[in-house]
């Protein structure tokens, strides 16, 4: 039986909910305040030993916005001009728009200088300590609950029925 994993923005909490057939389509109330939720992309690991937290556990982004925007972006990736630092920001842009996450201020400023045609390695040279040392992308909601909150949703370990 597969567990699925949801999230609550509302509640800034994640939920997991047990199925009893594999089921892609449903999704469930929040437990506490009832609202609709967010499939998540729910990360495993293989093998023993210790337990490991991978920071990708703790955003709450939606696994078929993300496919979507992969496949749709993958044959206009292929026939983009490598060379074209404005082609890159647009597709850069356009993989933001369709999966609703938002850039870094780092990163944001290092696209905004790729649409004015600046030199990529000029950019990356210049900013490159800025744009390794943060998150490149932040879901929407996470982004104002970061600046609010500063904190990852919390994770119930409650075993819900879908």
């Amino acid at each position: 039986m597969p567990i699925y994993e949801f999230y609550c923005s509302s509640c800034h909490t994640i939920y997991n909910f047990l199925s009893k057939s594999i089921n892609t389509t449903k999704t469930p109330n929040c437990p506490a305040c009832r609202k609709k939720l967010c499939k998540q992309v729910s990360l495993f690991a293989m093998g023993g030993g210790g337990e490991e937290h991978d920071e990708l556990d703790d955003l709450p982004i939606d696994e078929s916005k993300m496919e979507s925007a992969m496949e749709a972006l993958a044959s206009e990736a292929e026939g983009m001009n490598e060379d074209d630092p404005r082609a890159a920001a647009q597709l850069m842009r356009k993989f933001s728009s369709m999966t609703g996450m938002e850039f870094g201020d780092g990163m944001e400023a290092a696209l905004s200088r790729l649409e004015a045609g600046e030199d990529p390695d000029a950019v990356e040279a210049e900013m490159g300590d800025i744009i390794e040392n943060e998150e490149p992308f932040v879901m929407g909601a996470m982004r104002r609950i970061k600046s609010a909150k500063d904190r990852p949703p919390r994770r119930d370990e409650t075993l819900y029925d879908m």
